[in-house]
Parts: structure tokens; C-alpha cells; sequence
């Protein structure tokens, strides 16, 4: 009788993932899907939580204190968005424990994550630390990396609720910034592009996601 390992298991679970949420929430990018198929996603979530990996649901990051995984649709649409290319110098804020960090890297591209909860960066650090092509900081997200800038490609993984203006002068011309857009209105994903010196910003699809530390506006005070 032929037996399943547990490597078995989750494989079939990604491929569930890949065909019945991400294929059919408007994923065509072979480039993203195959990232999601080969890239495990349950290392990055609490022990307890593995069984639920692969839900289309946030879920919380592996050793963070309170950073939560995008929903793999949301985060699918976003790299699909910002099209990632093999070699393309990549800023993932926010990403928790380091799952879109480990996708960005499965795309080909050379990837820092900058990550301010302590817990979730070691626990990056940890996960990722077989992965050459990627470097794992820890510091504050507005202000993103500006030692390694500038970049290709910048992936927020969550709202932002004032404009991520130091992000986006940390793109390179050409350069493609995604995340989750709540400054006004209904949040929504969103794609902002620097080219010759100007930012362009385009709707891509209603979405939403917990505010990242740093992307608040300012309490005001009313008299």
C-alpha cells in the first residue's frame, strides 16, 4: 500500500491553494503561481496554527508579537501586480516572519526584509537563513532600507494608512511599489510606479489588511 508523507501532504495542500484560490481569484503570473506551489507556506506560522496554513485567511507570523501573514490571494495579486522579474533588487516591508520574502526570492529576486517586530525578524532570520539572496533587517517600516536602496520592486505587506513617501523614493526609475492603500476611502491595493522622476498611483482591487507600526497618521487633538 502506497503512503503519504507529510511532504506529500502539504504539496497537495499548495496545489489546492494555487488552483482553487489563486487561480481563480485572477492569478495568471506562472511566475507567482509556481513561487506559491514550491514555497511552503506553514513553516512561517505558529506550531499550532500549521493546519490552517493554507486557508485563504491572514494568519499570524511565526514569533511575532502581533504581525499577521496577508491572506496568500492578497499577496499573490500584489507580487502579480508588481512584476517581479529574476534579479530585480526587492523590499519587503512588514512580511512578518518571512514568507513573501522566501516567494520574492523563489521569483529570482534579491531580497531584503525589513521587519520592526523583534520576535518575527529572529524568526525570519531563522527561516530564511538558508535562502543566499536575501537579507533580513530590523528597524522601523516607514523608513524603510536606505543602505541597500534602491530598489526595483517594494511589497508592503499591509496598510498604510498616511502615504509611504519615503518608500517610494527609495524605488529605482522604473521602480513598482504595492501594499494595501487606507489612506482615504475603502481600503484598496494599489500600484505606484517612479519613472522619470515622477510617481505614477493605480487602483488594482479592494482589499484589506492590518494598518503596519509607522503608517498611522498622527492622533489630533479636537477642542
Amino acid at each position: 500500500m502506497a503512503t503519504t508523507s507529510p511532504a506529500d501532504g502539504t504539496l497537495e495542500q499548495r496545489l489546492h491553494m494555487v488552483n482553487c484560490q489563486l487561480r481563480t481569484g485572477d492569478v495568471v503570473d506562472q511566475e507567482v503561481l509556481a513561487a506559491f506551489l514550491d514555497t511552503p507556506r506553514e513553516p512561517f506560522v505558529p506550531a499550532e496554527l500549521r493546519p490552517l496554513a493554507y486557508l485563504d485567511r491572514e494568519t499570524p507570523a511565526f514569533g511575532a508579537k502581533t504581525r499577521r501573514l496577508l491572506r496568500p490571494l492578497t499577496l499573490a495579486r500584489l507580487l502579480q501586480a508588481a512584476a517581479v522579474n529574476a534579479g530585480d533588487r526587492a523590499l519587503d516591508v512588514g512580511g512578518g516572519s518571512g514568507y513573501g520574502a522566501a516567494l520574492l526570492d523563489a521569483m529570482g529576486a534579491k531580497v531584503v526584509a525589513l521587519e520592526s517586530d523583534a520576535g518575527a525578524a529572529a524568526a525570519a532570520r531563522g527561516l530564511l537563513a538558508g535562502r543566499a539572496g536575501v537579507t533580513v533587517i530590523e528597524g522601523p517600516l516607514p523608513n524603510g532600507a536606505v543602505a541597500q536602496a534602491p530598489f526595483d520592486v517594494i511589497v508592503v505587506e499591509g496598510a498604510f494608512r498616511v502615504a509611504p513617501d519615503t518608500l517610494i523614493r527609495q524605488l529605482a526609475d522604473g521602480g513598482r511599489l504595492v501594499g494595501i492603500d487606507a489612506i482615504v476611502g475603502a481600503p484598496q491595493a494599489a500600484l505606484y510606479e517612479r519613472r522619470s522622476g515622477g510617481v505614477s498611483r493605480r487602483a488594482l482591487f479592494e482589499a484589506a489588511a492590518d494598518v503596519l507600526d509607522g503608517f498611522a497618521p498622527a492622533p489630533s487633538f479636537v477642542f
